[in-house]
């Protein structure tokens, strides 16, 4: 089992890859900013299964250069799961918004994973199944309430979830099955840092093991769906 996982340096991601170290013959490939981190975790995935197979990929993926190296680094070989975890949040008024941010924002959140997944497409599919999961957000979620400030984290979670639908039914004869999680608030840093003193109900390894097992069945059941995985929102 090959399975990609960005955003693996902390939170959701990096419990992700903890679980999935005890998968038997899963090669692991975790994706952060930080090199530290990623060799942090894989010590630790390590300790949990020593004959696990994680390659950690230090890069950006916002930035060509390091995009490219990514998928050097991928290689050949059929790729079992997607998840596209990583994501940048930003809690501020809409007037206030610098077009920095608001690019920084479409850029992470949904021009990143939908870049990684053209990329990969040649590795997805045929006579096995590749699971896609976008991380995306309740935020997102068409009818759900809104909060001030997350005006643009929101819009490209929305994205996100709507790329989705259109790949799910662009490859429904490829045998690449597109689904989006939209979580509410789940205990990470990044939701401390946009909702601080908010005591979130979820906590990431919980998070983590829902996607697992969405991950690794939830295929057999959704294609082209926008699950809200919500106990409660802020």
């Amino acid at each position: 089992m090959k399975v990609i996982i960005t955003g693996a340096g902390k939170g959701i991601g990096y419990e992700l890859a903890k679980i999935f170290s005890n998968e038997k013959r899963a090669e692991i490939f975790i994706i952060s900013r930080s090199e530290g981190k990623l060799n942090i975790l894989k010590d630790e995935c390590l300790r949990i299964n020593n004959g696990a197979s994680i390659h950690t990929i230090a890069a950006n993926l916002t930035s060509d250069d390091d995009f490219s190296d990514v998928i050097n680094k991928i290689g050949r070989g059929h790729i079992d799961i997607l998840v596209n975890n990583a994501g940048l949040l930003i809690n501020k008024k809409y007037e206030d918004f610098n077009a920095a941010e608001v690019q920084a924002l479409i850029q992470t959140n949904f021009i990143m994973p939908a870049r990684l997944i053209a990329a990969l497409l040649p590795e997805m599919g045929g006579t096995l199944p590749t699971h896609v999961v976008n991380i995306g957000s309740m935020g997102g979620f068409q009818g759900s309430f809104k909060f001030p400030g997350l005006s643009y984290y929101s819009a490209s979670k929305a994205a996100l979830a709507n790329l989705t639908e259109c790949l799910a039914t662009e490859f429904k004869d490829s045998n690449i099955i597109f689904n989006c999680l939209a979580f509410g608030s789940v205990k990470t840093e990044m939701f401390s840092d946009a909702f601080p003193g908010f005591e979130a109900r979820l906590t990431a390894m919980q998070a983590a093991e829902f996607i697992y097992n969405f991950a690794v069945k939830g295929y057999n059941y959704f294609n082209g769906k926008i699950l809200p995985v919500s106990v409660s929102t802020p």
